[in-house]
């Protein structure tokens, strides 16, 4: 330690050591802690709130999920159901045939109304399918976003 004289001749100790104080060491471990504990909580409140919206989204997007299958079950079905209806018509005017000529002719006509039947139930089931995915997914994409942002803002 240095000392410093004053005017009155007495000597004053300067402010590079400064005797130790335990007891505002302590009330600044208790305050920093404290902000700490604060903070903790804060956070563990915003991730508890960022949870709840996650459960009522996954609660609404497990709803869409079981109405988008249902739809596609319905799709399905309707699908099926038109293509049964077209190999009975087709069999029906098979056994009305009168030559070989009149087979072949309703035949390959048969065989491309199937092909263009097929590719016009592909590209519904393809677009009811990119509609689910989007319906289901958007809103727990959404959250999860959010809630990852508003946890990196605490």
């Amino acid at each position: 330690m240095s000392k410093i004289t004053d005017k009155s001749g007495q000597s004053a100790e300067t402010d590079e050591f400064q005797p130790f104080d335990p007891s505002k060491a302590i009330d600044q471990f208790r305050a920093a802690t404290e902000k700490g504990v604060e903070q903790s909580k804060e956070a563990l409140a915003k991730f508890q709130l960022g949870a709840d919206e996650a459960k009522k989204v996954l609660k609404s997007t497990f709803e869409t999920a079981r109405s988008v299958g249902n739809e596609v079950s319905l799709a399905t079905i309707a699908a099926l159901r038109a293509n049964v209806d077209a190999d009975f018509s087709h069999l029906q005017a098979l056994a009305g045939a009168n030559s070989l000529s009149e087979v072949i002719e309703l035949q390959t006509t048969f065989l491309r109304k199937r092909v263009e039947m097929g590719l016009e139930q592909a590209k519904d089931f393809q677009a009811l399918t990119t509609k689910a995915v989007t319906d289901i997914s958007k809103p727990v994409k959404e959250i999860f976003e959010k809630t990852l942002w508003d946890l990196k803002a605490a």
